[in-house]
Formats: structure tokens, C-alpha cells, sequence
């Protein structure tokens, strides 16, 4: 038997073909779309602390993984045999097809938004959570954004094989492709042009979907976005702009009476049985410069991330301004932690700038979502900031598209866009080139002169020495010694610090001498 071409083509003008390729389409499209959805939401509740979503996510997954699609598809349509009040519902094959390929695809969306959450750093967690960013926000402008840039081609194959598997419902009689040539075929036994022509009907409705899905990629490409630096004419043009709309900048000047600006009663910090902080007492003054240095392990970046509620403390109590802000007995994500949050700046080693935002987004995200101002003030303001910072010129660049100096600089923009009356740096140069440490450095100088108070852990001795009002030597998770640079230069009791820092402690020795003779 020769195979039969002519009529094979005739198909492809065959109105019941055509019909059962928009049923597959929208048979696919919706059972993508709905599962995308609902597995966002399992996956989400799979990684959620509480015990029971987690449990009942986990279980979900499990089985509706474990279930053929046939057999659910065939259980489904036969539902109403079980539940008459389904029948109404159920007894139409597409929606029956619809229900089970949903259920099924669901749990393996989730696995695939599971692991795309997982995938984007806990960094960008906190950086949110540092703005004040509460959770449901931090997920629509961070965390969702990013996880489905990630997803997107594991999601794009899984529509592909939303689209075969429609041919399983032939099973309740759907009118799809395979049924139409199914039924076509059983008269003409013409097996092999039906079944080719199927193939082909399957193909272009793949390869439509393959072009659209590989435009979205295109579009979501960071890498592929690639503005240039601000000409001067351009830069020029933003100041004029920023100059239609006055931006107050100014540093907090901490006018809040003479109460300190953080105090910090027997803060306790455990990691399982390792007691990190053993009761850390310190206070930080309005418009002081407080340095934490000391060696690695000591219990710094515990502490400033505490100070930040990052961290919950084990025991003790922060003040902010003189009023009750952070204990141990507070439950996290109190109204009074996230009201004094909104007044702390943090600048974090690793920047944690978000990548999917431009510069001029990152520096107005926060500012936007807690409504500090309309689109245009908040813009001219940010533009200010960048200015400030040496970046006016790179406002419309991505994170990846600058130096790590550069983004240090945008982080500290960031956190300064907020107004926050204390900002604290987590070692903000330890992640640079040797180069580059000094523009970051000369920033917190700047603001330093300006009055800002600021909290500064970090292995930069010279600097620690030269903008500090006072330097905490941590060891052993307590404050060995709280001075002034002065006194530590030429108090006996601070050699140890000297000797940390590298100080010459022979003169200091040949004074004690002399004054004890």
C-alpha cells in the first residue's frame, strides 16, 4: 500500500482538525496557566514555616506525581457516578480533561517554582526586610519577579507537555486531534496519513507557542539590556529635572533630645546551643560614629544584624530614641519592630542590590511602597541621591552593569532614600577590590561629617581610627572595650585592642613606665 499524500494534505483544510487544535489550545493554555498559578501557591506553602501547609504541600505533591494522567483523567469524568451533584460539571469531557491535567501539573509546577524560589538569594530576603518591605510586598516586587525570570524555561517545557498530554483525553471522548484521527482512520484505514498529519497539527502548535515563550525570555534578559552611561547633556538634563522637583535630602540630624539613639541592654544571640552575643550592653549617641571591630567569630554581624531585627535577639532589649523598639519577648513582625526598622538604614556586605531593577528603581522601590511622596518626588529625590553617590551618569544601568564599588555606592543611595535617622554597614568593603574601597569609604565619610549616625563593623583600622567618636572591641560575643580612638592610642588598659589593630604599644609602655617611677 503506497502512502497517500494527497489526501494526508487534504487534511490540514479538514474543519474538524482545526476545531480540535483550538481545543487542545485552549485545553493546554488553561491547564498551564491555572497550574502555574495554584503551584506557585503549593510551592510557596511547601516552603512556609508552618508545619501543616508545609505537610499537606509535601503530600500533594507526592501523590498527584505518583497518579497516571489516565487514570485520574478516566476517575474524573466518572465522578458523578460517586457524586451525582458533580455531573453538571464533570460530564462535559473538557472540563472533566481540564480538572485532571490541573490537579496534575500542579504539583509539578511546584517543583519548579519551589526550586526557583530557592534560587534567588536569601540576600534579597533581607534586603527587603531591611526596607521595611513586609512579606507579601517583598514577594511581588523582589522575590516573584526574579523566580519566575528563573522559571520561565522550565516552565515553557512544561506547557510542552501540557500540550501532548491533551491526547489523553481521547479516553472520555474530547473531541482533540488524537480522537479526530482516530475516528478518521477507523473508516478509511488510512493509519499513517492521519496519525502524520496529527503530528504536524502538534508541531505547529508547539512551535507557536516555542516562538512566543522564547519572545518572553528575550524580554525578561537582563543581560541582553544594554543602556549606556549618561552623557553630560543627559546628566545635566536629570539635574534641571531634579530642580523642577525639589528633593529634601538631608541627612537625619538625630534632633530627638538627649536620649541615645540606640541603646542596647544584655543582648543575647544563640545559634542552637552556640551563645554568639552573651549579653551585650552598648550604646550608640545621635549623630555619633560607633566602629565594632575585632576578630572573625566575634559575635560583629550578629550584632548589627539584631540591632536591624534580622536577627531575633535571645534575651535583653533595644531602644531606639529613648522608646522600646526590639526585646525577646517581642513576637517577630510586631507593629512596633516594623515602625522602628522604617528608621534604620542598612548597607549590607554583599550589596544585595535587586537585580531586576534598574538603579534609579532600586533606589525608589522602598520609598514607593511605603508612599513617601508622588512618582516625580520620589524620582527627583533618588536622582539627588545618586548624585551625592558619583552615579547620576548610571541611573538607568542595571546592578550587574557596575563595579562592585559602584553598587556598594547604590546600596548606601538605597538606604539612605528611606531618610532612616541611623544607618548601619555590615564590613561594607570586605566584598571589594582593594581599589575600590576608598569611593565607598569616602561616602561614609561624607555622611559622617554630615552627622549621620552610623554603626560600622569593619576590618578598615585606618578608617575605623580616623571617622570614629568611639571604637567597640568585640570579643567572645561581649564589648571587651568601648573608647574613643585617643583612648586607645594611649590607655593601658586597651593593648589588646592596639595590638589587634596593629598599633606600635612601646610608647604607651615606656609612658606607664615613666609615671610608675
Amino acid at each position: 500500500m503506497h502512502f497517500d499524500f494527497r489526501y494526508m494534505l487534504s487534511l490540514f483544510a479538514m474543519p474538524e482538525f482545526w476545531r480540535a487544535s483550538l481545543t487542545v489550545v485552549e485545553l493546554s493554555a488553561l491547564a498551564w496557566l491555572i497550574a502555574a498559578a495554584a503551584g506557585f501557591l503549593l510551592a510557596t506553602a511547601r516552603l512556609s514555616g508552618w508545619r501543616t501547609l508545609s505537610v499537606f504541600a509535601s503530600v500533594y505533591i507526592w501523590l498527584f506525581r505518583s497518579l497516571p494522567l489516565m487514570v485520574l483523567i478516566v476517575f474524573v469524568y466518572n465522578l458523578p457516578q460517586l457524586l451525582p451533584h458533580t455531573g453538571g460539571v464533570l460530564s462535559n469531557p473538557f472540563n472533566s480533561a481540564l480538572i485532571a491535567l490541573v490537579l496534575t501539573e500542579t504539583a509539578y509546577m511546584a517543583e519548579i517554582h519551589r526550586g526557583a524560589l530557592m534560587s534567588v538569594a536569601k540576600g534579597q530576603y533581607e534586603a527587603a526586610t531591611a526596607l521595611g518591605i513586609r512579606w507579601v510586598g517583598a514577594q511581588r516586587l523582589v522575590i516573584i519577579p526574579q523566580a519566575l525570570r528563573i522559571a520561565l524555561p522550565t516552565l515553557g517545557n512544561q506547557f510542552i507537555s501540557c500540550v501532548k498530554l491533551t491526547s489523553l483525553a481521547s479516553a472520555i471522548s474530547l473531541s482533540e486531534l488524537l480522537l479526530v484521527g482516530e475516528r478518521l482512520y477507523a473508516q478509511n484505514f488510512l493509519v499513517m496519513e492521519t496519525l502524520l498529519a496529527c503530528a504536524i497539527y502538534y508541531v505547529l502548535i508547539v512551535s507557536l507557542f516555542t516562538w512566543l515563550m522564547q519572545l518572553g525570555e528575550r524580554h525578561m534578559n537582563l543581560a541582553a539590556r544594554k543602556p549606556g552611561t549618561l552623557s553630560d547633556d543627559e546628566t545635566s538634563a536629570l539635574r534641571r529635572a531634579q530642580a523642577a522637583h525639589p528633593a529634601r535630602v538631608a541627612v537625619q540630624q538625630n534632633a530627638r533630645g538627649a536620649a541615645p539613639a540606640l541603646l542596647l541592654n544584655g543582648v543575647q544571640k544563640r545559634y542552637g546551643e552556640h551563645l554568639v552575643l552573651k549579653g551585650v550592653d552598648l550604646d550608640v549617641k545621635a549623630g555619633e560614629v560607633l566602629s565594632i571591630i575585632g576578630p572573625s567569630g566575634s559575635g560583629k554581624t550578629s550584632l548589627i544584624r539584631t540591632v536591624n531585627a534580622l536577627e531575633w535577639p535571645d534575651g535583653g532589649e533595644i531602644v531606639l530614641f529613648g522608646r522600646a523598639y526590639l526585646s525577646a519577648r517581642d513576637r517577630p513582625g510586631n507593629r512596633t519592630v516594623r515602625h522602628g526598622v522604617k528608621h534604620i538604614g542598612m548597607v549590607f556586605q554583599s550589596f544585595n542590590l535587586f537585580p531586576h531593577r534598574t538603579i534609579l528603581e532600586n533606589v525608589t522601590l522602598a520609598p514607593r511602597y511605603h508612599r513617601r511622596g508622588s512618582r516625580a518626588e520620589l524620582d527627583a529625590r533618588a536622582l539627588t541621591l545618586l548624585d551625592k553617590v558619583g552615579l547620576l551618569a548610571h541611573a538607568h544601568k542595571y546592578p550587574h552593569q557596575l563595579s562592585g564599588g559602584q553598587q556598594q555606592r547604590v546600596a548606601i543611595a538605597r538606604a539612605l532614600a528611606m531618610e532612616p535617622d541611623v544607618m548601619l554597614f555590615d564590613e561594607p568593603t570586605s566584598a571589594l577590590d582593594p581599589e575600590l574601597v576608598d569611593d565607598v569609604l569616602n561616602v561614609i565619610r561624607d555622611l559622617a561629617n554630615e552627622g549621620m549616625t552610623m554603626v560600622v563593623v569593619t576590618h578598615e583600622m585606618d578608617f575605623a581610627m580616623s571617622v570614629s567618636n568611639r571604637i567597640a572591641f568585640m570579643e567572645g560575643g561581649v564589648v571587651q572595650l568601648l573608647a574613643s580612638p585617643d583612648e586607645i592610642r594611649r590607655s593601658p588598659d586597651a593593648a589588646r585592642v592596639r595590638r589587634f589593630i596593629g598599633i606600635d604599644d612601646a610608647p604607651v609602655r615606656a609612658v606607664v613606665a615613666e609615671c610608675a617611677a
